[in-house]
């Protein structure tokens, strides 16, 4: 096993690096206070070429692997802008995953190119008030009607649809008990957000400001057939395409707060100075923060096992559920230690480190929660009876 960085690896960490140096502390804070979208780093990771990373060569994109896209999240992540600069770019680098691997190249050459050099922002419609994490009970309908079908219903949880030109979305095509399976039936849209029949409406939240959750109301939303993506019905394993990566991004994203938080941590604990020494030289401070960077790095090595075994073609739901599960609680941890090793000044928005919980609490609970993937692992892995 090998476990150093190719040199491709390394220059897209150093290039990641360059571009994050620009948009410093002051930048994302203010970010944090207003809510203002950060089109500017958008663009920027735009320019560079960075939002086709996992996208193919064929259509403007670098037709690289999950494991360089976690590379480079997990240091967009590790630099001020956290999560907020993470969710920025998130959608682009894993929700177009359905179209690479489902999607016709007519498909692929009229909507990649865009999403890649940022002319265009898209959102991800799945999640329902009334479904939640059970995405096969979604009543999102979508009726075929000639040449276009006929969509309506609700969405929840729809990052970055203020600011979103297209929706890649997810709604039944046939009743889930007209279907064999649960699974069966929803397909999969990638069309564009027609606000006259889409409401948009933004959800204020504890954190991650600056990028915009939205509950979406879809009212007679008509979808072009070529707009849908793989066969009718077959919607639900379209986005399990997304749905892994996805997982591990976030835990590279989470990874990637938490060292944040504990490089703060540790530069502020061997900086201050409290009875005529630094804090860091007390155990119930260093202690701690050791725990973390011990605890990120054993998530980091799940998340890199994970991320190698999707881009090998491998079976990988429980090691990238896994992931997604160490480096939530990783990350959280650090971000609390980080605060607590602060102290009062823990508290206060100028030191950062509680913009850093605030953010990182989402890798905790999206896009699945840490229950469900103890469940999942418990019936696929242990071969345990299904306790929901």
């Amino acid at each position: 096993m090998d476990f150093a960085l190719t040199p491709d690896q390394d220059s897209i960490v150093d290039g990641i690096d360059r571009i994050c140096a620009g948009f410093d502390e002051a930048y994302w804070l203010d970010r944090d206070r207003t809510g203002e979208f950060p089109h500017d780093f958008h663009q920027a990771m735009a320019e560079g070429g960075w939002l086709g990373i996992a996208m193919p060569e064929a259509v403007g994109g670098a037709g690289l692997g999950v494991t360089e896209a976690a590379l480079m999240m997990n240091r967009v992540a590790r630099s001020p802008g956290a999560m907020a600069a993470s969710s920025s770019i998130h959608m682009n680098i894993f929700g177009p995953h359905p179209i690479v691997v489902f999607g016709t190249a007519e498909q692929q050459l009229r909507w990649l190119p865009d999403l890649i050099q940022g002319r265009t922002k898209s959102c991800f419609a799945v999640t329902e008030p009334d479904a939640g994490l059970d995405t096969t009970n979604i009543k999102t309908k979508a009726v075929r009607d000639g040449d276009h079908y006929v969509v309506d219903g609700r969405k929840i949880w729809t990052s970055t649809a203020q600011v979103a030109d297209k929706v890649l979305l997810l709604a039944r095509t046939t009743p889930r008990e007209e279907c064999a399976k649960p699974t069966e039936g929803m397909t999969l849209f990638f069309t564009d957000l027609d606000r006259n029949q889409i409401e948009v409406t933004e959800i204020p939240k504890m954190g991650r400001a600056a990028v915009d959750s939205n509950s979406l109301f879809i009212d007679g939303l008509r979808v072009p057939v070529e707009d849908r993506i793989g066969e009718e019905g077959q919607g639900f394993a379209a986005i399990l395409h997304g749905m892994n990566p996805e997982r591990c991004l976030i835990a590279a994203e989470a990874v990637g707060v938490g060292q944040q938080a504990i490089e703060r941590a540790a530069r502020y604990a061997g900086e201050r100075i409290v009875f005529g020494r630094p804090i860091g030289q007390n155990q119930a401070v260093q202690h701690p923060l050791a725990q973390s960077w011990a605890e990120l790095e054993g998530a980091w090595l799940a998340t890199l096992r994970a991320t190698w075994l999707y881009d090998q073609g491998q079976p990988c739901g429980p090691e990238c559920n896994a992931a997604k599960y160490l480096a939530g609680e990783a990350g959280f941890q650090a971000c609390e230690r980080a605060i607590l090793a602060h102290g009062g000044m823990g508290y206060a928005k100028e030191f950062h480190v509680e913009r850093l919980l605030r953010e990182v609490m989402i890798c905790r609970i999206a896009p699945v929660s840490r229950e469900l993937i103890l469940s999942h692992i418990g019936e696929r892995v242990l071969g345990l009876p299904k306790s929901y």
